[in-house]
């Protein structure tokens, strides 16, 4: 048996090797580009970021820097996250077109639909996490007492902010991801909702475990969405399956 034998899609594994290279060079280079963007407007990025901190902490809302390297290390890692958040509608796109290949016809039409859908709950999943954070720094705060000086050094803030809107972002693709398995024959609307039950209880324990900051409040942020999502999908899979 030949090792580049045809795929379902008609390309050899030469081929869709090739065209994985393509598809990563693509992404690289805009991840690269908006990255590079994103350093450059750091001051920027920064006093947006420091807003939920601001409204928790409205007469301090300053950060505590200890060492030398902190000043380049925060401005890498908002370049990299900036980069990653701007070029996103292209980083969706390649991995959608490096699959659409080996989808059947009628399955081709749903790429447009499905990448517009990932970028808007991502940015939902995003757009939650950053207003869900300056109550989970009330709540953190307050679990402390009054007796601490909150001055928080800027890296593990925004390690942990960063952290909790990445997460958010990539768990609000749980409908998206349903809906697929649901056209793709993995699982019937009719399976998901008898199992309704179950997946209320597994969402609310992985909201618990990966909520980085820990507080109730952002965990229900979390859950709540995601409970909603998965009806949400039930529905859209019984429609597109007529």
């Amino acid at each position: 048996m030949s090792r580049f034998r045809k795929a379902a899609s008609g390309m050899t594994l030469a081929e869709h090797l090739a065209e994985a290279r393509q598809r990563f060079l693509i992404s690289s280079a805009t991840l690269l580009i908006f990255g590079v963007v994103s350093f450059l407007i750091y001051p920027t990025i920064l006093h947006i970021l420091r807003q939920p901190y601001c409204a928790a902490t409205p007469k301090n809302c300053v950060f505590l820097v200890q060492n030398p390297l902190d000043g380049l290390t925060l401005r890498i890692k908002i370049g990299f996250f900036g980069g990653l958040i701007f070029s996103s509608p292209v980083l969706f796109w390649q991995v959608w077109r490096f699959i659409t290949p080996g989808l059947k016809g009628k399955e081709r039409k749903y790429a447009v639909p499905f990448v517009a859908c990932s970028l808007v709950f991502f940015a939902a999943g995003v757009t939650v996490a950053y207003f869900s954070f300056g109550h989970a720094i009330k709540f953190l705060q307050a679990i402390g007492g009054n007796s601490l000086l909150t001055e928080y050094n800027p890296n593990q803030y925004l390690t942990l902010f960063l952290l909790m809107m990445f997460i958010f972002g990539i768990t609000f693709e749980f409908p998206v991801v349903l809906v697929a398995m649901e056209l793709a024959g993995l699982v019937t609307p009719a399976q998901l909702l008898r199992t309704w039950r179950y997946a209320l209880i597994a969402i609310t324990v992985v909201s618990a475990v990966i909520t980085p900051s820990g507080d109730p409040l952002s965990m229900m942020a979390l859950a709540v969405p995601l409970t909603f999502f998965y009806f949400l999908a039930i529905g859209i899979g019984k429609l597109l399956r007529k």
